[in-house]
């Protein structure tokens, strides 16, 4: 067995990551989230707006189980002297970066920001708002970033540091 040979077999038979937190067991017609408001319709979750869906099934999105556990699927850690005079600009473009993204994707969302030890740490339910973050910093203040995903692909972890 050649080299091609062998990496197309590993991709044929690599079986899928467990996520805990995707639904294995999707409502059979249309959901409503109680705690955001996200609407699940033809297989996907959708901002607000269940007008003409019928009776709808409550259910708890990803995202709110995520937000409820404290189970980040992303992280982006900012450090360096820069943070010091621009911490409430960052945050700033952490929360713009946040709404953004709900708009194409209704599950990402910030769990938190916190301050420790000279860092920002935000934690994300999803890797694309992580990611997001990230692109933003790099243009808006420079900087060095780098961006660490799991094995599973199922976490993101963006360092961003400028000095």
């Amino acid at each position: 067995m050649d080299k091609y040979q062998k990496s197309h077999k590993d991709k044929l038979f690599k079986t899928r990551p467990f996520d805990p937190y995707a639904m294995p067991l999707r409502p059979g017609g249309s959901a409503l989230c109680p705690q955001c408001g996200a609407v699940y319709h033809g297989g996907e979750w959708h901002p607000h707006g269940a007008n003409g869906l019928g009776p709808l099934e409550s259910t708890v999105c990803p995202a709110c189980r995520r937000i409820e556990d404290h189970a980040a699927a992303g992280q982006v850690r900012v450090s360096g002297r820069f943070l010091a005079t621009h911490e409430q600009e960052i945050r700033q473009l952490m929360l713009h970066a946040e709404q953004q993204e709900r708009q194409t994707h209704v599950l990402e969302r910030l769990i938190a920001i916190d301050c420790k030890d000279d860092e920002l740490v935000a934690t994300t339910t999803g890797t694309h708002l992580a990611n997001r973050i990230g692109h933003d910093l790099e243009a808006a203040y420079d900087g060095a970033c780098s961006y660490r995903y799991s094995d599973s692909e199922r976490y993101l972890s963006v360092d961003w540091h400028r000095d």
